[in-house]
C-alpha cells in the first residue's frame, strides 16, 4: 500500500512541497482506513457517548467510567444522577488485531492483548480483565482449528503470563471467516481522578520519553497492512509487519508505569501502536493543539542501522510514550532502570509543527537532517472521509423446510453446533482468578468481578461484601448480522445486555469493535451501516453510552468478505458479589419451579436450527417491535431484578440455540428439566432479552419482572434429564448425553 495521489496532492498543498520519504510513509499509515476511520467515521455520530457516569468519552486510548455507590449499583441508569458516582473510576477499551491473526495467529493474538492492555496503563489506570471474542471459519477445516488453536494459545500465554485474568468472552464458527478470522480484545483497568491520565499533551517545553523495549523493524506498515484486503499470500509476504510480543517486558511495563503514576510523573501518555512512535507522538501533540520535535537517533533501538522511516513506524511492542516534566526526567529514567526497561528522551512538546530529525550516526556526531515537518494536526486528523455507495440488504422471507429433521437429531444438532457447544476447551488455558477479583469465573453468561475499592468500611447487607460487582460480557453473532445486519445488531445489544441482567447487573456502557469487509463494495458497506445504526439505536434504548472502540475493515481474502461483525462489549453493575449460577439447584427441586421470563420474537431467521435444518425465515422481532416495552433499557432491568429477586435459585440467558439448548445448559448430574413447548418456532427461536429462572417463589419473581411476560415451562427434577415435548415429538438427555454432545470442541482437540 501507498500514498494514493490524491492524498499525495492534498499533502503536498499544505506542506507546499514534495513530502519526504519518512513524511509520506507517516501520512499513509496515519491517513489509511485502521489509523482514520475514513470510511467508517461519517457513520460513528450515531452513537450516543454521554452520561453522568462518561469521565472520557470517544477518542482517547480508552474510555473512563465513573462507578455508581454501592447503593444505586443495582439501579438503571436512567434512575441515577450525578451525584450517584464515586470516585471509583474503570477504563474501557476494545481494539481488533485480526489481520496480524491470520498472518500469525499466535503472536498475532498475543500482540493484540498487548496492545489493548497498554492502552488501559496509558489511561492511568492497571488491568484488571480481559475479554476476547473470536471468530473462525468452520471447525471442520483444518485451516481454521490450526488459526483457532494459535489465537488462543496466544491469548492464554500473554494474559498469563502479564497476570491479567480473562474473565469472559465468545467464540464463533461460520464459513464466511475462512480467509479471514477475527480477533477481538476487550480491557477493563481501575483507576481514579487522582491517577487519572490522558493521552492529551499539556505543555510547550514538556519532554517527550520513550520507555519500554528497543525498537526494532517488527511490525513495519502495520497500520496500513490492516487497511487493505488480505492477499492469498499474506502469510508469507505480510509477516514483517506483524509485531512480535515479549509478555514478560509488558509485565515490567504495566509495573513501571503503576510506579510513575505513584510518584505523579506522567503529565500525559499514549501507547505505541498502529504506525509506531510516529502514531503515538503525533496524536499526543495533536489532541493537545501543540506540536513536536523529536530525535530519531535518540529512540533505543534494538537492531542495526535502521532508518528514519523504520524508527517512526516500527510497531514493535511493550513501548508507551510518556510526557514529563523537565524536571521529573532524570526519576523516570531511574524507575525505568529499576524495572529493566529501555528509556529514552526523545524530543520535547512544542507550539510549532510536528517536526523529527534524523542523523543516522550511532554516534550522534553527524549532522541532523529534518526528515518531516508537519502540521500534526493534519497528521493525525486532517485525512478526507470517503463518500461510498451503499445497497441496503434484503432480509429473507420464512420458507421453513417440508422435511425437518427428527426433533432428536435437531436437539442434537444445535447442542453440538461449534458456536453453540461447550467453549470450556478455550477458558480453561486461561488463568481467569489471578488478581483474586474473578467473582463469576468463565462459562455462565457473564463474568464478575469483584470492585472492593468501593466497599464502606466495616460494611454489609446480610452478611455479604457491600462493594459493587462488575459484569462484563461481549460478543456478536453472525449468523444474526448475516441474515438482518439492522435487527441482527440490535439483538447482539440486546444479547449482552441480557448476560449481564443473568448476574442482577444493569448496563453501564458499552464499547465496541466494529468488523466489515471492503467498504468499496455496496452490499458491505450497506451491511456495515445496518449494523452501526443497529447498535447505536439498541445501545441508546439500553441507556448504555458507547465511549469507544475500534473499526476494523477490509476483512476480505480470496474467500469472500466476512460477515458484518459488531463485537460489542458492555460492563454493567449490582451491589455485591454473588450472583445465581446458570445451572439448576437439585436441593430445591421439589418447592421451585423453572420460569421463562420475557416474549420470543416467533421466528427462526439467523438461528443454529436452521444452519441445520435449511431454510430460511425472517429475523425474531425484538421486544419493542412486537407490540411489548418500547423500553430496552426497563426489560433489561425488569430481568435484572428477576435475577436478583431472593427466592432465585439459578437464572439463564436464552441465545444461540434458543430455549432448547438454554434449557439443557441448566442441567446437571442432579437436576433436570421436564418441559413442553408448542413447535419448533418456540424451542429453536433464538430471541434475546429472555431468562429462565429457577424460583422457590413464582409471584415474586413476576413481580420483580413488572410487565414482563412469565411463563412456567415445567418441572424442575432430581434425575439429571432433559425432558423436552415439542408438538407430538419427544426427546429425552441425560446430563452426560448433553456433555458428550456439547463437549463437541475439546474432544476433536484433545
Amino acid at each position: 500500500m501507498s500514498l494514493s495521489d490524491a492524498d499525495h496532492e492534498l499533502v503536498t498543498a499544505e506542506l507546499g512541497r514534495e513530502p519526504t520519504a519518512a513524511e509520506a510513509a507517516l501520512f499513509e499509515n496515519l491517513w489509511s482506513e485502521h489509523c482514520a476511520y475514513r470510511s467508517s467515521r461519517p457513520l460513528l455520530s450515531a452513537f450516543d457517548s454521554e452520561g453522568d457516569q462518561v469521565v472520557v468519552g470517544p477518542g482517547d486510548d480508552a474510555a473512563v467510567l465513573a462507578l455508581p455507590e454501592p447503593d444505586a449499583a443495582d439501579a438503571p441508569a436512567a434512575e441515577r444522577d450525578a451525584d450517584d458516582y464515586g470516585d471509583t473510576y474503570v477504563t474501557f477499551g476494545v481494539e481488533s488485531h485480526n489481520h496480524p491473526s491470520f498472518v500469525d495467529p499466535f503472536d498475532g493474538a498475543a500482540t493484540g492483548v498487548g496492545g489493548i492492555v497498554r492502552d488501559t496503563m496509558s489511561m492511568g489506570a492497571y488491568p484488571v480483565g480481559l475479554l476476547d471474542s473470536l471468530y473462525f471459519g468452520g471447525f471442520d477445516r483444518e485451516r481454521s482449528r490450526y488459526l483457532f488453536e494459535g489465537v488462543v494459545e496466544g491469548i492464554s500465554h500473554y494474559g498469563n503470563c502479564i497476570g491479567v485474568p480473562t474473565v469472559g468472552g465468545s467464540v464463533a464458527f461460520h464459513g464466511g471467516y475462512e480467509g479471514n478470522p477475527l480477533v477481538n480484545v476487550a480491557c477493563v483497568g481501575l483507576t481514579n481522578e487522582e491517577r487519572l491520565v490522558t493521552a492529551t499533551a499539556q505543555e510547550p517545553g514538556n519532554k517527550l520519553v520513550l520507555v519500554g523495549n528497543g525498537t526494532g523493524r517488527d511490525g513495519l506498515g502495520g497500520a496500513s497492512f490492516a487497511s487493505e484486503d488480505l492477499a492469498e499470500d499474506a502469510e508469507t509476504e505480510d509477516r514483517p509487519a506483524v509485531q512480535v510480543g515479549d509478555p514478560y517486558a509488558e509485565k515490567r511495563l504495566i509495573e513501571c508505569n503503576e510506579a510513575l503514576l505513584d510518584e505523579d510523573l506522567v503529565r500525559s501518555a499514549r501507547d505505541l501502536g498502529a504506525a509506531g512512535l510516529g502514531g503515538a507522538s503525533s496524536e499526543l501533540v495533536a489532541k493537545g493543539g501543540l506540536g513536536a520535535r523529536i530525535e530519531l537517533d535518540r529512540v533505543h533501538q534494538r537492531e542495526p542501522n535502521m532508518n528514519a522511516t523504520e524508527i517512526l513506524l516500527a510497531e514493535s511492542q511493550e513501548r508507551m510514550c510518556y510526557e514529563v516534566d523537565p524536571d521529573d526526567v532524570d526519576r523516570v529514567a531511574a524507575l525505568a532502570e529499576r524495572f529493566d526497561l529501555g528509556c529514552s528522551v526523545i524530543g520535547e512538546v512544542t507550539e510549532g509543527n510536528y517536526v523529527c530529525e534524523f542523523a543516522g550516526d550511532a554516534d550522534g556526531d553527524g549532522e541532523s537532517e529534518v526528515v518531516v515537518d508537519a502540521p500534526a494536526e493534519f497528521l493525525a486528523d486532517g485525512a478526507p472521509m470517503n463518500d461510498l455507495p451503499s445497497e441496503p440488504p434484503s432480509e429473507p422471507e420464512r420458507d421453513l423446510p417440508d422435511d425437518a429433521p427428527p426433533l432428536d437429531e435437531a436437539v442434537a444438532a444445535v447442542l453440538s453446533a461449534p458456536s453453540t457447544a461447550s467453549k470450556r476447551w478455550v477458558y480453561r488455558q486461561y488463568d481467569h482468578e489471578v488478581g483474586t477479583r474473578t467473582a463469576l469465573k468463565p462459562g455462565d453468561d457473564a463474568a464478575l468481578l469483584a470492585i472492593r475499592e468501593t466497599e464502606s468500611d466495616g460494611a454489609d447487607r446480610d452478611g455479604a461484601a457491600d462493594g459493587v460487582g462488575l459484569a462484563l460480557a461481549s460478543g456478536a453473532n453472525p449468523k444474526w448480522t448475516a441474515a438482518a445486519p439492522y435487527e441482527g445488531a440490535r439483538a447482539v445489544a440486546l444479547e449482552n445486555a441480557t448476560n449481564l441482567a443473568a448476574t442482577g447487573a444493569v448496563p453501564l456502557a458499552a464499547v465496541d469493535c466494529l468488523n466489515g469487509g471492503n467498504p468499496e463494495k455496496p452490499d458491505v458497506y450497506g451491511a456495515f451501516e445496518g449494523i452501526v445504526d443497529g447498535l447505536a439505536d439498541a445501545c441508546a434504548a439500553l441507556d448504555a453510552p458507547v465511549v469507544g472502540g475500534n473499526v476494523s475493515l477490509y476483512n476480505d481474502s480470496v474467500e469472500g468478505p466476512i460477515p458484518p461483525t459488531p463485537t460489542l462489549a458492555v460492563l454493567g453493575t449490582t451491589r455485591g458479589y454473588d450472583a445465581p449460577p446458570a445451572a439448576l439447584d437439585a436441593d430445591r427441586a421439589a418447592d421451585s419451579e423453572l420460569l421463562l421470563v420475557g416474549a420470543a420474537g416467533d421466528a427462526l431467521g439467523g438461528s443454529e436450527y436452521l444452519a441445520h435444518a435449511g431454510g430460511s425465515d425472517r429475523f425474531p422481532a425484538l421486544p419493542d417491535d412486537s407490540g411489548g416495552a418500547d423500553d430496552l433499557a426497563g426489560l433489561v432491568a425488569s430481568l435484572a431484578a428477576a435475577a436478583r429477586h431472593e427466592s432465585t435459585l439459578a437464572a439463564h440467558d436464552v441465545s444461540e440455540g434458543g430455549l432448547a439448548v438454554a434449557l439443557a445448559e441448566l442441567v446437571t448430574d442432579d437436576a433436570g428439566v421436564d418441559a413442553t413447548l408448542p413447535d419448533r418456532v418456540a424451542a429453536f427461536d433464538e430471541t434475546p432479552g429472555r431468562l429462565l429462572v429457577q424460583t422457590t417463589d413464582p409471584e415474586g419473581v413476576a413481580a420483580a419482572a413488572g410487565d414482563l411476560p412469565v411463563f412456567r415451562l415445567g418441572e424442575v427434577t432430581t434425575d439429571g434429564t432433559l425432558s423436552l415435548a415439542v408438538a407430538d415429538e419427544s426427546v429425552a438427555l441425560s446430563a452426560d448425553a448433553i456433555r458428550d454432545h456439547r463437549d463437541v470442541i475439546d474432544r476433536e482437540l484433545a
